[in-house]
């Protein structure tokens, strides 16, 4: 059967996430109401990630399979005809190989958090940012990031309903750089740990107000105890920004 590869854009603000559900609007359960109602077909779409409700994508990817050969283009517009109103939109369509899979063929995925540090309430980023109304020192912020990247036993920024087998995971990028009144996360690894981003954002804003010193999240790291974890950041703040691909793993 054909397989396509389809990258999705959502504001993941009305959603109860990534996941179908049996009660509430999901983005996986949209997704696959617009390809039935596009093709007459009962698909699953498999995506890459399973972001949190409040979640946005800025390059979620995921495939299915279809018993017609449809031309990508046709697909990706299609389903965005039959998406609307909903947030969702198909930003691309391709054709896959039939060893494709969005979840399994990934080897980097890419998230951003984003902190807005200004005293007046975000109004077009409303639902967009974490709001912290103070400022946050964002250089011992990324001096404490620093501890996280490499190979750890990340059981301290892991939530208790994970399903992951192992709590190590190894963080290839954790940068933190201020842009005006934000302070931007941009966060790379192969895998992450259910809300293992949140927990950790959550913890460094600590050290941006001066609570924590970078010395104390690394020591919450070495804890390896989920009760040494600052207040999980919110999900309004965390964008899935894309997810990276062996070269033959995308296209026929």
């Amino acid at each position: 059967m054909p397989r396509f590869r389809i990258t999705i854009e959502y504001d993941g603000t009305p959603f109860v996430g990534w996941q179908r559900q049996a009660e509430g609007l999901s983005i996986q359960g949209l997704l696959e109401d617009a390809i039935r109602k596009f093709t007459g077909e009962v698909v699953t779409v498999h995506g890459a990630g399973r972001t949190d409700a409040g979640v946005h994508a800025l390059g979620q990817v995921a495939h299915i399979e279809l018993t017609k050969d449809w031309a990508p283009s046709r697909v990706r517009d299609a389903m965005n005809f039959h998406l609307r109103p909903h947030p969702i939109g198909i930003v691309a369509a391709e054709a896959a190989g039939p060893d494709f899979h969005a979840r399994f063929s990934a080897v980097k995925r890419h998230y951003r958090y984003r902190l807005l540090t200004r005293r007046a309430p975000p109004i077009l980023d409303k639902n967009r940012v974490w709001w912290t109304m103070g400022d946050l020192d964002a250089d011992a912020m990324a001096e404490a990031a620093s501890a996280l990247i490499g190979k750890h036993d990340f059981t301290t920024f892991r939530a208790a309903q994970c399903q992951a087998q192992s709590p190590v995971k190894t963080l290839d990028v954790f940068d933190i750089k201020r842009s005006g009144d934000e302070i931007v996360c941009e966060v790379s690894a192969r895998s992450f740990l259910h809300h293992q981003v949140r927990s950790m954002v959550g913890s460094l804003k600590l050290v941006g107000e001066g609570k924590w010193t970078p010395a104390d999240l690394a020591a919450a790291l070495a804890a390896r105890d989920r009760e040494a974890c600052g207040p999980v950041s919110p999900a309004s703040g965390l964008y899935l920004v894309g997810v990276d691909y062996p070269d033959d793993a995308v296209t026929t």
